[in-house]
């Protein structure tokens, strides 16, 4: 007699669980992602695998990390394929750089860690070569906000700088089990490769745009003063840029914020004040 597949173990609040179980929506997913034979995928999240089955079909490899045990211990007794490297822990705290280069994300992001782990994620292109994800749908807008907008924010800045980011398609709440309160969206982002970028410009230019949205009805000379960051450096830098003190964060474009990094790592150079000096103590996953 066949023994009864085990059943998947309850969704836990505190965990922001909410599964998938449309499967229009997953083939919808896979086409967005559209992955080749030889390539390597890395799942965040993958609950009762309901995206990691069809993905190791498809792939060369999955890893995927999943930080609910009995999840994992569920996953690893239903979804049997050998190219599955599943890994039980915290995706926050993996280590992204053990990656293979062209990595791919396919990823069902927690809400309440979307943002951080969108950080980590972009801080590790170099590794990636593109990333599908299911998103709140308030934040995916901020990922594709523009300059004036109400969506456009320092999340907004950071990503396009690392990635060029689309919002595929909406999924509607009714679309998860148990059901969330708010709709969420698939974004595919297609990554920027860092080149000719320093050991330490994308922490520099982290701190230039938090500094900038901290106090988003604050003039830009205003907020970087309450950051921290040296006035004279910042005066210096605006002045060489003719960018007015008086304007808001929500009115500089990407590449404005670009160019305004360099002059500020210049004048602080030339100041003899240390880059990256400021205490912009901004919750990664509050950031506007």
């Amino acid at each position: 007699m066949t023994p009864l597949p085990p059943s998947p173990p309850p969704p836990l609040k505190r965990l922001g669980q909410h599964f998938l179980t449309d499967p229009n929506m997953v083939r919808k997913i896979l086409a967005e992602a559209a992955i080749r034979p030889d390539e390597t995928v890395f799942e965040i999240g993958p609950g009762r695998g309901v995206l990691t089955d069809p993905l190791c079909r498809v792939a060369s490899r999955v890893i995927a990390v999943e930080i609910d045990k009995k999840l994992a211990d569920y996953l690893s007794q239903t979804c049997l394929h050998s190219n599955l490297d599943l890994r039980t822990g915290d995706a926050l705290e993996f280590d992204y750089s053990t990656l293979p280069q062209g990595t791919v994300v396919v990823a069902n992001l927690p809400y309440y860690v979307s943002t951080p782990l969108l950080f980590q994620l972009l801080e590790q292109r170099s590794r990636i070569s593109r990333m599908v994800v299911m998103l709140q749908l308030e934040v995916a807008k901020r990922l594709a906000g523009k300059p004036w907008g109400r969506d456009y924010g320092a999340l907004s800045v950071l990503s396009q700088y690392c990635a060029t980011s689309r919002l595929a398609f909406k999924i509607p709440s009714s679309c998860f089990r148990p059901r969330p309160e708010v709709d969420s969206a698939v974004v595919a982002l297609s990554v920027i490769p860092p080149e000719h970028e320093d050991e330490y410009f994308l922490r520099d230019f982290n701190q230039t745009v938090r500094a900038a949205f901290a106090h988003r009805r604050k003039t830009l000379v205003n907020s970087f003063r309450d950051q921290g960051l040296p006035m004279t450096t910042i005066q210096d830098a605006l002045g060489e840029l003719h960018i007015d003190p008086k304007r808001r964060a929500e009115t500089m474009t990407v590449q404005e914020f670009i160019d305004l990094t360099h002059a500020i790592r210049h004048h602080a150079t030339v100041e003899n004040i240390p880059p990256g000096n400021a205490d912009v103590s901004i919750d990664p996953e509050t950031t506007p």
